[in-house]
């Protein structure tokens, strides 16, 4: 095994459990996951870090998709503490393995950061939206102020090579709507106790537009 991934196996599943799986940022998701309905889809599901969220009176049926294989395991794991059963595979945000329409909800939390095409994996996930279908987000992203842009530009190079193609500069809502949704933001501001260049916060519903 090399290097590089023994760091991907070993190292970055635990960094991401310690950063995604906190209790701060588990009352951040607590703002967008319980609104899942019906047939649901979440991607970059890996960790299960959402799990524990969703309502399951309210939830007909999951699925779920993530590259990183070991990160998925947790998740398998989380889905089978909750006791319903999950539909959960390997894969690329730019080429989910589900049909057109086939969910009434999306949700991607802390995951448009990291998929290598931003805007082919909006597509995809507004092509196995219903008609009317929502997008829950709860993303971090490029900074409004000079300031953090400015070091989030600059760490940006070698943040992305140590927490698995995460970018610092993507734009949140301002790259789900002119993919095709309308957009509700619920909410967006700095995470208190981290730095600006990396905590800026942006969450809330997207609906599928144009069917």
């Amino acid at each position: 095994m090399g290097l590089g991934r023994w760091y991907e196996e070993k190292v970055l599943p635990r960094i991401i459990g310690a950063g995604c799986g906190s209790a701060e940022v588990t009352e951040l998701r607590r703002k967008v996951v319980p609104l899942a309905r019906g047939a649901v889809f979440e991607i970059g599901c890996g960790g299960g870090f959402n799990q524990q969220l969703y309502d399951p009176q309210a939830v007909s049926s999951f699925a779920g998709l993530d590259p990183n294989p070991a990160l998925l395991d947790a998740a398998r794991a989380r889905a089978a503490e909750k006791g319903w059963a999950a539909d959960i595979r390997q894969g690329a945000a730019e080429a989910i393995p589900f049909a057109d329409a086939s969910f009434d909800t999306v949700v991607c939390t802390y995951t448009l950061c990291s998929v290598d095409d931003q805007a082919r994996a909006l597509a995809e996930m507004r092509r196995v939206l219903k008609p009317g279908g929502a997008l829950l987000y709860l993303e971090h992203g490029r900074a409004p102020d000079a300031g953090p842009r400015k070091w989030q530009q600059r760490i940006e190079p070698a943040w992305k090579k140590l927490m698995g193609n995460c970018h610092l500069t993507r734009e949140v809502g301002g790259a789900i709507a002119p993919a095709g949704f309308t957009l509700h933001p619920a909410g967006q501001d700095y995470f208190a106790g981290a730095p600006r260049w990396a905590s800026w916060m942006e969450w809330g519903t997207a609906v599928k537009a144009g069917d």
